[in-house]
């Protein structure tokens, strides 16, 4: 009997690579499928994945490759979506294409599990400071879409995957995972997660280290290694045929680790750097709107607001965050920071 055919959007990424990782050492997963990884340089890349998991070929492509992505996602069994979690002509050509897989294939719907962000949650503060029991706190059971601010970053995507998921035609089994603010030095080929590369340079280039309004939001946050598991938890309970999916397809991966505010997060990468001598000032300050301003209500919604909720789902699973208890975020801060200051060379 031939293996599935998975198709892996993100696999080069910090939480892709991580996961393509764990699922090469997983006894369930190593030799379960066929993989099929879309990427930039396909070949060039070709052999660093198949260190993580042999079975696995690339096709050359991007987020922007609407018929490439149409073609492969028609003849995938499972589609795994660890790239950017905002690209929603991606999404749309991912569906597409699953459309066409669940029409071929009466009674036996394809899987899509995508890897959002907590961002849906958004409370939409600006940075200013909001009593605790002021903020919407959410939980994945019980959850609807229409919860959420419709602004908020994800939502507009993730919806189309609920639809998707919830139509009696042509059917896609669709589970979405929401991490927290993801942390942790990968072990795979990204080794930092985006937010800190973004701050980083930003710093570099301002001279100090800031943040969107006062820098009082807060959210939860995981190991990128707990992302990954959460993902493989998901992915076996959709195998066996027991995950929740569609309406009921939101997975909420946090940890129980201590909430941590913006301007703790700035503060500490803004005197990491300037100990090495990279800025001019220590501590943070509020941005002004020059700096603010081009990311939009996007850059509010991601790095100027709070993102309260909590992970009940996955439990059920048997999933626990225990990678997020070894090292809290502010101390895996010093290790992240190290480790791109030596990827730009400025270690």
């Amino acid at each position: 009997m031939p293996k599935p055919n998975l198709l892996f959007f993100g696999a080069t990424g910090f939480v892709g690579s991580t996961l393509l990782m764990l699922m090469g050492r997983d006894p369930e997963l190593k030799d379960q499928f066929h993989i099929t990884a879309l990427c930039r340089n396909s070949q060039q890349r070709l052999p660093e994945l198949q260190k993580f998991y042999p079975d696995l070929e690339v096709v050359e492509g991007t987020l922007e490759s609407d018929a490439i992505i149409q073609e492969q996602t028609s003849k995938a069994d499972i589609v795994i979506n660890a790239a950017s979690s905002d690209h929603i002509e991606s999404v749309k050509s991912t569906l597409k294409g699953l459309e066409k897989y669940s029409a071929a294939h009466p009674g036996n719907p394809p899987i899509y599990i995508q890897c959002s962000g907590l961002g849906i949650t958004s409370d939409n503060s600006h940075g200013e400071h909001v009593d605790i029991d002021d903020i919407p706190a959410y939980v994945d059971i019980g959850f609807s879409m229409n919860d959420v601010p419709p602004q908020n970053e994800h939502v507009a995507q993730d919806k189309l995957i609920v639809e998707a998921g919830t139509r009696k035609e042509t059917p896609i089994r669709t589970m979405i995972v929401f991490p927290g603010w993801i942390f942790g030095v990968g072990e795979a080929i990204q080794k930092v997660t985006t937010p800190v590369r973004i701050f980083v340079d930003m710093f570099l280039k301002l001279g100090y280290a800031g943040t969107w309004g006062e820098g009082h939001s807060r959210m939860g946050n995981i190991h990128v290694k707990d992302v990954a598991s959460a993902m493989i938890t998901v992915l076996k309970a959709a195998l066996r045929g027991e995950a929740d999916e569609g309406a009921e397809g939101f997975y909420f991966a946090i940890s129980r680790q201590p909430m941590v505010t913006n301007r703790e997060i700035a503060t500490t990468i803004g005197n990491l750097l300037y100990n090495k001598g990279l800025l001019q000032k220590t501590g943070s300050r509020a941005f002004p709107s020059e700096v603010t301003d081009p990311m939009g209500e996007f850059g509010w919604s991601l790095l100027g607001a709070s993102h309260i909720a909590y992970s009940h789902r996955l439990s059920r699973f048997g999933w626990k965050p225990t990678e997020s208890k070894k090292k809290p975020l502010l101390v895996s801060l010093r290790d992240e920071v190290e480790a791109y200051l030596q990827e730009i060379g400025k270690a």
